[in-house]
């Protein structure tokens, strides 16, 4: 099943993203507790997971940024997909990525974005294969 985050998935989507980048598991305390309600309260801010053997098997954010220029229509940015290694190549990312689209379109985004930190040919063509392309823009990060 695809839908957006809970507030009782905090768990879940903790433990699924130890596998992005290593992730260590946060203590829960009052902070990241302040900042997870902070996330789910925000109505610009979408965690999309994908739920299968009752946990949280893939997911990915989408952000919505409002936006002075093109007609003052705000733009998407896609952050954080991932998928349990166990849960790997069922769709279940591409459907997760599939939802955030259709975040973006009900909100009027004129575009999407998305980053990843993958070098790896075979992850830049799911992407691609997603619908992102990589020609269009160059990204530059400051890491801080």
């Amino acid at each position: 099943m695809i839908r957006e985050i809970r507030e009782n998935d905090f768990d879940g989507l903790l433990a699924l993203y130890m596998q992005l980048h290593d992730n260590p598991f946060p203590e829960k305390d009052n902070k990241i507790l302040t900042l997870w309600h902070a996330i789910l309260n925000d109505p610009n801010h979408h965690i999309v997971v994908a739920e299968e053997d009752s946990k949280i098997v893939s997911s990915c954010v989408c952000v919505i940024i409002p936006n002075l220029t093109r007609g003052q229509r705000p733009y998407a940015f896609v952050e954080n997909v991932v998928t349990d290694v166990k849960y790997r190549k069922r769709g279940l990312a591409t459907a997760c990525l599939s939802y955030a689209r259709e975040i973006a379109v009900r909100n009027n985004c004129y575009k999407m974005m998305l980053l990843t930190g993958s070098k790896k040919e075979s992850t830049l063509r799911f992407y691609e294969q997603a619908g992102y392309n990589r020609n269009d823009k160059t990204a530059f990060i400051q890491w801080l």
